[in-house]
C-alpha cells in the first residue's frame, strides 16, 4: 500500500524494504516534513534544564510538587505530561537511589500507556504505524538479546505497578523495534537530550551520501534536504557517524541495524585512503605495519566506546583519561597522518576530556587540530562539523577572542541554516551570542 503526505510517498526501494522518495523537487535546506513523536522521555541528567513535556530549554522551569523530580516550563506542559509521568512520578520517590530504569525501559513503558488509550493513527504515523517499524528479533545475538532481556526486566521492576505489561515476546518484539527505530534527540552541540520515537522518520533508509538530516525543535523531528532532491528521488539519511572508512561504517551498520550498505561511496570506497592517511615518510611504511596500527586504533576506540558507557569515565580521573588518550596518540603518530580519522578520534575524545576539566586552551589545541580535517571528510552539512564550531566558538569567547570567535560561530551558522532552517531557536540564540561579540 503506498501511503502519501505532502510531496512524499512510501515504496518498495530495491534491496532495501519500504523507504520513502519524493514526488516534487525539493532544494538543499528544505524541510521535507516534520514529525511529532511518538513518544519521548527525557533523559535523566538533563532534568531541570529542559522542559519534560515539550523539551524547550529554558532557566527557571517548575518542578513536579510531588516527586520533585520532573520540570516543566507551565501547568499546561505539565498536565500535558501527567499521563507519562505518573509512570515514573511515585515510583521514583519508593524507590529512592535504586530508581535505574534505561532510557529505553522508559520510552518503552511510555509507548505502552500510548498504545492503550490511543485508538486512531497519531499525527506522527501519517505514512508508517508504530507496529509496522522493524523489528529485528531474529538476527539479534546472544549478547544484544541479553541487554534487551535486562531492559524487560527493568520494565517489569520499575512500571509493573502502573502499567499493564503485555506478554514476553510482543514485549521483546517492541524493544527490538525501538533498538533499531529509536531517536537520540540531540542538541546543537550533539549532547543528548532524550530519546524518542517517530514511526514516520524510521521509514528512512541509510546512506553514506544522505540526502536529507534530521534535527530536533524541541520534541518535534525536522527533516530537511542536504542536497538538491528531483521527484522520485528516495529520501536517505545517515544512520551513523559519516568519519569513518568503509568497513568501520559497514561493521557498524551490521552490528546495530543488520544489513551492509551499498552507497556509492561504499561501492567506490572513494574516500577510504584520505580517511586513512599514513604520515609521509623517506621509506614508505609497510602494509603490515599500517594494518597492525588499524587494528590497534579500533581496539583502542572501543576501549574508550566501553570506558564511556559504564561510567567509569567519572571514576577514573580525568587526568589519566587524557593521559591514555595522549599515549595512544603518540603510538598511532608515529605511523598516521594528523588527519587521520583514528588520530581524530582520539583528539576528539581529548577535548571532551579538555572540556570536562575546564581547560579552555587544551580543548582549543584539540578543536582546532581536529577543525582542518572535519571539514574536508564530513559531507558538505554536518552537524559533526557545525557542533565542533560551535564549542570552539563558546571557547573562544570565554578566552575574550572575539575575532576568532565571530568566525567559528560564522562557520557553525551556515551549516545550521541548512540543517535547522533559518528560524531555528538555536540560530536565534547564535546571532544573538555573535551581536554581543
Amino acid at each position: 500500500a503506498m501511503k502519501r503526505s505532502g510531496g512524499l510517498e512510501s515504496f518498495d526501494s530495491p534491496g532495501k524494504g519500504r523507504g520513502l522518495r519524493v514526488t516534487r523537487p525539493f532544494q538543499v535546506g528544505e524541510l521535507l516534513f516534520s514529525s511529532q513523536a511518538y513518544s519521548h522521555v527525557l533523559s535523566v541528567k538533563e532534568r531541570g534544564c529542559y522542559c519534560e513535556s515539550c523539551f524547550t530549554r529554558k532557566e527557571g522551569l517548575a518542578r513536579c510538587g510531588k516527586c520533585k523530580k520532573a520540570f516543566y516550563c507551565n501547568v499546561k506542559c505539565q498536565k500535558g505530561d501527567w499521563a507519562m509521568h505518573k509512570l515514573e512520578c511515585s515510583a521514583m520517590t519508593a524507590f529512592g537511589e535504586n530508581w535505574c530504569p534505561s532510557d529505553m525501559s522508559r520510552l518503552v513503558a511510555r509507548i505502552l500507556a500510548k498504545k492503550k488509550v490511543q485508538m486512531e493513527r497519531s499525527a506522527s504515523e501519517r505514512i508508517l504505524l508504530i507496529g509496522e517499524m522493524q523489528s529485528h528479533l531474529e538476527d539479534m545475538d546472544n549478547e544484544k538479546r541479553e541487554m534487551l532481556e535486562a531492559d524487560v526486566a527493568g520494565l517489569h521492576r520499575f512500571y509493573s505497578k502502573h502499567l499493564e505489561i503485555p506478554d514476553h515476546k510482543d514485549l521483546l518484539t517492541l524493544f527490538s523495534q525501538v533498538a533499531c527505530n529509536g531517536f537520540t534527540v540531540e542538541d546543537e552541540e550533539l549532547s543528548h537530550v532524550g530519546t524518542a520515537v517517530y514511526p514516520d522518520v524510521a521509514l528512512i533508509n541509510h546512506s553514506c551520501l544522505p540526502s536529507v538530516i534530521v534535527t530536533y525543535d524541541g520534541t518535534s523531528a525536522d527533516v530537511r534536504a542536504v542536497q538538491d532532491m528531483n521527484p522520485g528521488d528516495e529520501v536517505l539519511i545517515s544512520y551513523i557517524d559519516l568519519l569513518y572508512p568503509t568497513d568501520d561504517r559497514n561493521s557498524r551498520l551490521r552490528d546495530n541495524y543488520y544489513f551492509t550498505c551499498q552507497c556509492q561511496e561504499c561501492t567506490s570506497k572513494s574516500m577510504d585512503e584520505t580517511k586513512l592517511k599514513v604520515r609521509k615518510q623517506s621509506e614508505p611504511i609497510e602494509p603490515e605495519v599500517i594494518n597492525n596500527m588499524v587494528r590497534y586504533a579500533r581496539k583502542t576506540i572501543g576501549e574508550f566506546r566501553a570506558f564511556k558507557h559504564i561510567k567509569n569515565i567519572l571514576r577514573s580521573p580525568p587526568s589519566e583519561l587524557l593521559e591514555m588518550c595522549e599515549q595512544s596518540l603518540e603510538e598511532m603518530g608515529a605511523v598516521f597522518d594528523d588527519s587521520n580519522v583514528y588520530m581524530l578520534n582520539i583528539m576528539y575524545q581529548a577535548m571532551g576530556v579538555c572540556l570536562y576539566m575546564q581547560d579552555p586552551d587544551g580543548a582549543i589545541r584539540y578543536g582546532e587540530k581536529i577543525a582542518k580535517s572535519y571539514s574536508k571528510l564530513y559531507p558538505p552539512y554536518s552537524l559533526n562539523v557545525s557542533s565542533l564550531y560551535l564549542k570552539l566558538g563558546k571557547l573562544y569567547i570565554g578566552q575574550e577572542r572575539p575575532s576568532v570567535a565571530i568566525s567559528a560561530l560564522k562557520k557553525a551558522a551556515a551549516i545550521m541554516e541548512v540543517t535547522h532552517g533559518k528560524n531555528h531557536f538555536y540560530l536565534t540564540e547564535l546571532r544573538k551570542e555573535m551581536k554581543r561579540n
